[in-house]
């Protein structure tokens, strides 16, 4: 079998690749204050097909939050596809999602647990945007029963000389 040919959305996703410091804010809820996490990410190509991201972020305890989150592109679904787990979460999260007409942002749509902690399901969206080559942005939303997108989270990750 001979390897597939990288497309050009596969390498969108190759501008990830580095060492990268990020800072995020996080709204955990209506009555509290946002939430300012910093950390770290190494990206690192899997061929030329794949990227897989491990980060290292402060969690609201000061316990280290680890997650993995490895990105690719399905010539045949025409849609990029993942996965992203975390150590403060049992769920897997499963990405599917495009690129906007510019090719600069990248929304990932998954399925997870809704925040009202009954064990209904949500859908969600990861955003990446491209800023430049040493920088990306990176938010979280979720959409409420009225079908509206709320952003819970946003950060800015830029790459470490």
């Amino acid at each position: 079998m001979q390897n597939p040919e990288p497309t050009p959305e596969h390498q969108y996703l190759l501008q990830l690749v580095g060492d990268w410091d990020l800072q995020t804010e996080c709204i955990m809820g209506p009555d509290q204050p946002p939430m300012i996490s910093v950390g770290k990410q190494s990206t690192r190509a899997l061929g030329s097909l794949w990227t897989l991201g491990e980060m290292v972020t402060d969690g609201p305890d000061d316990t280290p939050m680890h997650s993995l989150v490895t990105l690719g592109f399905d010539p045949v679904r025409g849609k990029f596809v993942g996965s992203f787990v975390a150590s403060c979460t049992t769920h897997h999260w499963l990405y599917e999602g495009s690129l906007d007409a510019d090719r600069r942002v990248l929304t990932l749509d998954a399925e997870g647990p809704s925040f009202s902690g009954d064990g209904s399901m949500a859908k969600y969206q990861d955003i990446i945007e491209v800023v430049d080559q040493n920088t990306y942005l990176f938010s979280s939303q979720i959409r409420d029963a009225n079908g509206h997108w709320f952003k819970f989270m946003s950060g800015k990750h830029t790459r470490r000389k």
